[in-house]
């Protein structure tokens, strides 16, 4: 089949719904511009301060690393922020805002995506689940206590180069601990997670409001499949946009082998015949 009859099927469907769940991965991000870490090499390619340092993904976004290593976990992560803040997010954003205000109760975001960009462009904060936190918030590496903080007052400086924070390491004010974004990374037993747990909360009870739910899934892999298994388990029709790993298993969902704007602006294109 076709790309274009597949626009019609997922446009055909989107038309039906009452409300739709985004499920995003690091895939939608690419066509804005930002990284999309694929193994080591993908991350050394664009830090490779990282290579020279045999600082491997696993090794740099771990806790540890911020007990460790402190200035080069916030040189990466200081980099990451100030990335995610300059960035704009790419039109497919705009076309899943204008798709979902056609419907009754809108949308909901799930995202594995750390970069806030779904707030930068414009869907409503109390309806986004950052299942794996947000760049945009910090929390004390001990932790000594449970608190979450906005991370809007950290002035980055960084050497880019050597991927090295170069001024004083925020800390936290109650023990002096350096500070963490609040992100969930590998073998991460201190992440606080109460922040997400509230937006999940506020999903469940927006799904349960939704009669004729749709999903839509953009650029969500496998390796690490949080977003896939959220987009499957609730038995809806799924449509799902992804350039490698597009094939789905419901019997109403459709599989696109596109980048996300592509398969955005085919989709919208259809949407509004």
């Amino acid at each position: 089949m076709e790309n274009t009859e597949r626009y019609k099927i997922a446009a055909a469907l989107l038309k039906t719904a009452d409300g739709l769940l985004i499920t995003a991965g690091a895939g939608m991000g690419v066509d804005s511009g930002l990284p999309d870490f694929r193994g080591d090499e993908g991350l050394w390619n664009v830090y490779p301060a990282l290579k020279n340092a045999n600082l491997s993904f696993t090794k740099i976004a771990n806790p540890s690393a911020f007990v460790s290593i402190p200035e080069i976990a916030w040189g990466f992560y200081g980099h990451r922020l100030q990335l995610y803040r300059e960035v704009t997010p790419h039109v497919g954003f705009k076309i899943l805002r204008e798709m979902s205000q056609t419907m009754r109760n809108g949308a909901f975001i799930f995202t594995s995506n750390v970069d806030g960009h779904f707030q930068k462009a414009g869907f409503d904060e109390k309806h986004v689940v950052e299942c794996h936190g947000s760049i945009h918030h910090q929390q004390c590496s001990g932790p000594c206590n449970l608190l979450i903080r906005s991370a809007a007052n950290i002035e980055v400086d960084i050497d880019a180069e050597q991927c090295i924070w170069k001024s004083a390491l925020p800390r936290c004010k109650h023990c002096g601990d350096v500070m963490r974004p609040n992100i969930l990374m590998f073998n991460d037993y201190s992440w606080i997670s109460t922040r997400t747990d509230q937006q999940i909360e506020r999903m469940r009870d927006w799904i349960a409001r939704v009669n004729n739910l749709v999903v839509i899934e953009i650029g969500a892999g496998r390796a690490i499949p949080t977003v896939r298994n959220q987009s499957e388990r609730l038995q809806k029709p799924v449509i799902r946009i992804n350039p490698i790993d597009f094939s789905v298993r419901h019997r109403r969902s459709i599989g696109l082998d596109s980048t996300a704007l592509i398969g955005l602006q085919g989709i919208f294109e259809e949407f509004l015949k």
